[in-house]
Order: C-alpha cells, then sequence, then structure tokens
C-alpha cells in the first residue's frame, strides 16, 4: 500500500523559509512522479511543483517560482519543498501527492495518492 507522510509545517514569520518532507513508506518514491500542493479552507486545491522520477525536471506555479525549490532524496526515499521568502498568502495546509503527469500545469486529477497534509501558517 502506498503511504505518503508530509512533515515540517510550522508558523514561520512573513520573510522565513520551512523545508516541508514528503516521505514514502511501502514503495521507492523515486520511481515516481511527485507533487506539492496546497489549500486553504473554502479554495481549490492548488497544485505549485512537481518533479520527474530523475529528478531533473522540475516545474513551478506562478505564485512560488523563484521562492519555492522541489528536490529529491533518493537515500531518505524522501521529496522535500523548501520553501524561501514566504509570504502570508502562503498560508495553507501543504500535501504532496504520487503523480501520473508531472507538467507547467499541475493538476489535481493528476494525483493519486495523497498525503495527510502539514500546516504552514505565515504571520507576524
Amino acid at each position: 500500500q502506498l503511504k505518503l507522510v508530509e512533515s515540517g509545517g510550522d508558523l514561520v514569520q512573513p520573510g522565513g523559509s520551512l523545508r516541508l518532507s514528503c516521505a514514502a513508506s511501502g514503495f521507492s518514491l523515486d520511481r515516481y512522479l511527485v507533487g506539492w500542493f496546497r489549500q486553504v479552507p473554502g479554495k481549490e486545491r492548488e497544485g505549485l511543483s512537481c518533479i520527474d522520477s530523475g529528478g531533473r525536471t522540475t516545474f513551478y506555479a506562478t505564485s512560488v517560482k523563484d521562492r519555492f525549490t522541489i528536490s529529491r532524496d533518493t537515500a531518505k526515499n524522501t521529496v522535500t519543498l523548501l520553501m524561501n521568502n514566504l509570504k502570508p498568502e502562503d498560508t495553507a495546509m501543504y500535501y504532496c501527492a504520487v503523480l501520473t503527469v508531472c507538467s507547467p500545469t499541475l493538476r489535481v486529477s493528476y494525483a493519486h495518492t495523497w498525503g495527510q497534509g502539514t500546516v504552514v501558517t505565515v504571520s507576524s
């Protein structure tokens, strides 16, 4: 059974940084496309970034491009989302997912396995 667990969410001040981790159990994550999404209550889930199985191709939503970086750690079987220069509008529940497609437009429909989420709050 595929299982993903996110961690690293926290309360951080505007301009700060956080590193979110997506850990896999029961399978090797480096065989799969992986993406990060976020959701604010009352709004649709937003695709942020994805990475291919080789870790060489990545895509980012305009809202996070040049601030967020997605990467793989094969030894730890994780995918990390490094978030810099955080803004209050980045406050959300963040999810990782295994994808069928990793493209510049990251759709919720591309995800077939989700983690439970981790909360990021950006506030002074």
